[in-house]
């Protein structure tokens, strides 16, 4: 990220990745019960396809998080809790914390990187991401999406129980499940994300309005947060729709983008966007400050190791 100057200790490749993944699990422990509430708008409608009518069960965020909490108990918020910090500590170690080594490799070892080459470091370090968590990414969203049934029995009892039977009923490719429109959407996300957070925080910089501490950081990644869920809102709809599939319900995530739009208009694609705002515009705060205290302290940490005197 930029910011450091000369005289600055530069946090190492391994306190980056460790510290990207820490400070993403404290922002899903914080944000949670609102991707949760996303997922239930987003999937909401797709069981009424072809009837004549859509039966509406959750109305707005608030109203979301509310009916959840009446209907299946607050615990129903932090279904999929356990998947959600697996994927965050694989995911966001690679997909953030190797995305200012990812720059220097397309730089060849330089500090100037412009625009394109921080596209080009944010889609490779969104891609290389899912290849490591996408199992963890549909057990996350599996459980999100479930609702008690009617003799109080679930799709899943526990986390491992959904890796083993996604496994069993749909084979080892289902834990791969929406793979392809993930990478899509992480590629996005993460170029809308880091990009924009580093380019909002070097001008704050570079223009003096403000220094590198906390106000920096929460203005960056607020602005972050905004650009990321107006770009990547309709994949993921996509995507939450396509791995919470069963197996033969879409043939891809392009027959599911179509269906959709046939079923539902194009209306659909931004289904949850308040609480995909609200989450990501949270979630990128609470990260981004957190991910460059992390920094800064294990920095220090591993400075005072090294010259103890």
């Amino acid at each position: 990220m930029v910011g450091m100057k000369p005289g600055d200790m530069v946090p190492s490749a391994t306190v980056k990745f460790f510290g990207a993944g820490t400070a993403a699990c404290i922002a899903d422990l914080v944000t949670f019960p609102l991707d949760t509430a996303k997922v239930r708008l987003q999937i909401q409608g797709e069981s009424q396809k072809g009837k004549g009518g859509i039966d509406v069960k959750y109305r707005g965020v608030f109203g979301t998080i509310t009916t959840m909490v009446r209907t299946e108990g607050p615990r129903s918020l932090y279904n999929g809790l356990v998947a959600g910090l697996q994927r965050q500590m694989s995911f966001a170690s690679v997909r953030i914390g190797l995305y200012d080594s990812m720059k220097q490799f397309y730089t060849r070892g330089t500090e100037s990187a412009g625009i394109v080459t921080r596209l080009m470091a944010g889609c490779t370090t969104g891609a290389m991401a899912v290849a490591f968590a996408q199992p963890t990414d549909v057990v996350k969203v599996r459980f999100q999406a479930q609702v008690r049934l009617a003799d109080g029995g679930r799709r899943y009892n526990s986390t491992l129980d959904a890796y083993k039977t996604i496994a069993r009923d749909e084979g080892v490719r289902g834990l791969w499940r929406g793979c392809m429109p993930n990478i899509t959407r992480n590629a996005i996300v993460n170029c809308a994300e880091l990009v924009t957070y580093d380019m909002i925080k070097e001008l704050i910089l570079k223009y003096d309005l403000m220094t590198d501490n906390l106000p920096c950081h929460f203005t960056a990644a607020f602005g972050a947060g905004f650009c990321t869920t107006v770009v990547a809102s309709p994949v993921d709809v996509v995507k939450t729709r396509f791995m919470n599939s069963g197996s033969g319900q879409y043939s891809s995530a392009v027959n599911c983008a179509l269906t959709m739009l046939r079923h539902e208009g194009p209306t659909a694609f931004y289904k949850g966007f308040m609480p995909s705002f609200l989450r990501l515009g949270s979630w990128n705060i609470v990260m981004f400050v957190t991910y460059e205290q992390i920094k800064r302290g294990m920095t220090r940490v591993q400075h005072s190791w090294e010259s103890p005197f």
